[in-house]
């Protein structure tokens, strides 16, 4: 359950875990790459400090708008470069350990007899990535053999009996075509791991994109079809043609996107679970041959599976059989073309990135070559480069910093549910039962991974994402019918980010959020428990929000709450829904009201009720700690007492200034608020803010009633 918003573009699988954020625009997402190169002086990045009083705005008034307060500057002195999004808290430090990843990829790329295995796999995967001009003298032809093969299919019902094998080779490969596969631990039986199936396919973020009505939902579909246009010309197409099978796709995605869950509904679990037999899943998609699909995807034959949206395979299979065979293959080109735009010539790179960076995002430049290059070695090679990174990034105390931290707060939880004056004794057994289940994972795993099996080379960047691709694939579904590995992390240590694992139930913190302004060691704890243990806090709440109740300390989707304990909890978290619901993101243009966008307080429940427990949480770990080591609660550092730089870190970890178009398309797609909401959406809420600030109640920051869930 990730603390922060993961900017994602291609629908499919809601993640299972929820996580703080993961930073990736869309040009990290589609990476893209001339010789090996490191960052010119002018993209020299820094950490912000844990504690920023270059952001404060000491004019505000912190009872009336606490983030303006806290974050009042940041926006003036961090103007958003043309090549992101936005600029916060986690894109300052991703910039920074990109910078870190960068360097040590630069010095793995530049060869050498010394070089150990996981150095040249890092370093030539990097070189290839980087090799923009041997991709465009290679042009099209690394992709040639798939599209020869869409192409080749036979027309009508006997190409279209040939799909599942081509359909399991292209989603080997990464490529989004049709649904989704996978595996995950079974949600009733955590000790298995089973296969999954669910809707996908889908070129837009998420299903309401091409169903709204609204004038920039429909400027946003015009602008899509004729980017699929544009990128099948430049594939070869004639514009006539291409221009036809655009909007003949969008046609085939809508009623994908008819059949689809929402956003919200693909948060509960008990909504995408129904494990069932394989052979009631195959009599629904008859006369689909799955064998040949799971062949293909190099997948076991499987017993049982979990089709997680059941009413999407019907639909699915009636609009492949009635579309013509014409319409499907250009868009299983058009979603090879975007899946390794990176890895193509620039003009279809540059196309890709028109459309979902520039166009959905508000995005005006792709992201450095070294950026993109460097990410894309953390997102296939992870932990053969996160290896290197914690030895170099993460040594000291920091861990042992962090293990202090995480217990103190845990211990806060225990006397938090001890306090509750609406949870049952029963209930507060059970949820004292799964907070001591809890695993912690700080920093990196115990075992890193095996990529000896992966075969990358120098001189070929289009079959280095494909072999990485598949070799994940391969790795993913090898785990069915397996026992649960434990120890694996589903991050790679590198990353800014953190997560709760509700199948697992444990709590993750890769060593890349564990820096500064996270987690500063030249701070006192009073900013860093408001910064990163407001996080720690954020990720424990979440095995008790809305949807992370419904797991037991085992891991196993089961109701362990009393139905009257239940109800008050609803009573409790739509408090909260309403709450956020009337916080307006993006404002209409001027005179169309009807186009502002608000937040959705019942897809974002989960991140606000744990950044809203977290806090409190954090603080009241913190008053704990304090009074261990003997803290004067009262004297000033910077100006200020002790527990108002704790509020202030926890309030900086949002500091933020974002593109329109990027808040927009969060608010429609994400759990997660907007970083002013979650600054002050939470602030609200905390039982010992006004007493830091002098605020009295009725003003803005401290309102006559407020929510509280944990």
């Amino acid at each position: 359950m990730r603390i922060r918003k993961m900017v994602r573009f291609r629908a499919g699988f809601a993640a299972v875990a929820t996580a703080l954020i993961v930073v990736n625009s869309g040009a990290q997402n589609r990476i893209v790459a001339s010789a090996v190169t490191v960052p010119a002086a002018n993209e020299t990045y820094v950490p912000i400090p844990g504690f920023d009083t270059t952001s404060i705005d000491a004019t505000v008034d912190p009872c009336n708008d606490f983030y303006k307060f806290a974050c009042g500057k940041f926006a003036a002195n961090h103007p958003i470069p043309a090549d992101q999004t936005e600029v916060d808290q986690f894109y300052a430090l991703y910039n920074v350990n990109t910078q870190a990843l960068n360097g040590i990829l630069t010095k793995a790329a530049a060869g050498g007899t010394g070089r150990s295995a996981d150095e040249q796999k890092i370093g030539d995967y990097y070189a290839a990535c980087m090799n923009t001009d041997l991709i465009e003298k290679k042009g099209l032809e690394p992709a040639e053999p798939l599209l020869k093969e869409i192409d080749g299919l036979g027309d009508g019902m006997r190409g279209k009996l040939a799909l599942p094998m081509l359909i399991g080779k292209l989603q080997r490969a990464g490529i989004n075509v049709f649904f989704s596969y996978g595996e995950q631990q079974d949600y009733k039986d955590a000790s298995k791991q089973i296969a999954v199936i669910g809707q996908g396919g889908l070129g837009l973020p998420e299903k309401d994109y091409y169903l709204r009505t609204g004038a920039k939902d429909i400027e946003i579909r015009q602008q899509y079809v004729t980017h699929i246009a544009n990128m099948l010309t430049l594939a070869g197409s004639t514009p006539e043609k291409a221009k036809k099978d655009a909007a003949a796709i969008l046609v085939f995605e809508t009623s994908l996107a008819k059949a689809s869950m929402g956003v919200e509904d693909l948060r509960d679990p008990s909504k995408t679970y129904h494990l069932e037999p394989i052979a009631k899943f195959e009599g629904s998609i008859s006369p689909v041959n799955f064998g040949q699909y799971l062949d293909a995807m190099h997948s076991p034959h499987v017993s049982e599976i979990n089709d997680s949206t059941p009413d999407f395979f019907p639909v699915m299979v009636r609009e492949v059989r009635t579309t013509d065979m014409e319409t499907l293959k250009a868009y299983m080109r058009f979603e090879v073309l975007t899946s390794y735009a990176s890895r193509l010539p620039k003009r279809i790179d540059d196309e890709s990135f028109d459309f979902y960076g520039r166009k959905l995002n508000g995005q005006p430049e792709q992201e450095a070559r070294w950026k993109r290059c460097s990410n894309a070695v953390n997102g296939t090679l992870g932990e053969a480069l996160g290896k290197v990174y914690v030895e170099q990034y993460f040594a000291g105390d920091s861990k042992a910093k962090m293990v202090e931290m995480v217990k103190d707060i845990e211990a806060a939880m225990d006397k938090d549910i001890d306090s509750l004056d609406w949870m049952s004794a029963p209930t507060k057994l059970r949820a004292k039962e799964k907070l001591n289940g809890v695993a912690n994972k700080i920093g990196y795993p115990d075992k890193w991974r095996d990529y000896s099996k992966l075969e990358v080379k120098a001189d070929d960047p289009f079959g280095d994402r494909v072999r990485a691709l598949e070799f994940e694939n391969d790795r993913q579904l090898n785990k069915i019918g397996k026992p649960v590995d434990h120890s694996e992390w589903g991050m790679t240590p590198p990353t800014v980010n953190a997560y709760y694992d509700p199948s697992m139930n444990d709590i993750n913190f890769p060593a890349g959020i564990l820096q500064p302004s996270f987690y500063d060691k030249t701070q006192d704890d009073a900013v860093n428990y408001g910064h990163i243990g407001a996080v720690i806090g954020h990720e424990l709440t979440h095995g008790f929000d809305d949807q992370g109740k419904k797991f037991d300390a085992k891991g196993n989707l089961s109701d362990w709450w009393t139905p009257e304990d239940t109800k008050k909890f609803e009573v409790k978290t739509d408090c909260l829904v309403n709450e956020y619901g009337g916080f307006t993101a993006v404002d209409g243009a001027p005179g169309d009201a009807a186009g502002a966008v608000k937040v959705n307080g019942k897809l974002t429940l989960g991140e606000n009720t744990a950044d809203n427990g977290g806090l409190v949480l954090a603080y009241m770990a913190y008053l704990e700690r304090a009074k261990a080591n003997g803290v004067d609660l009262s004297a000033k550092k910077d100006g200020y007492s002790s527990p108002q730089r704790f509020y202030i870190g926890f309030a900086q970890n949002w500091c933020e200034n974002a593109r329109p178009e990027a808040i927009r398309n969060q608010v429609l797609t994400d759990p997660h608020s907007p970083d002013h909401f979650r600054a002050n959406g939470a602030i609200v809420n905390q039982p010992g803010f006004a007493a830091a600030f002098s605020c009295k109640k009725g003003t803005a920051m401290v309102p006559a009633d407020s929510c509280r869930v944990w």
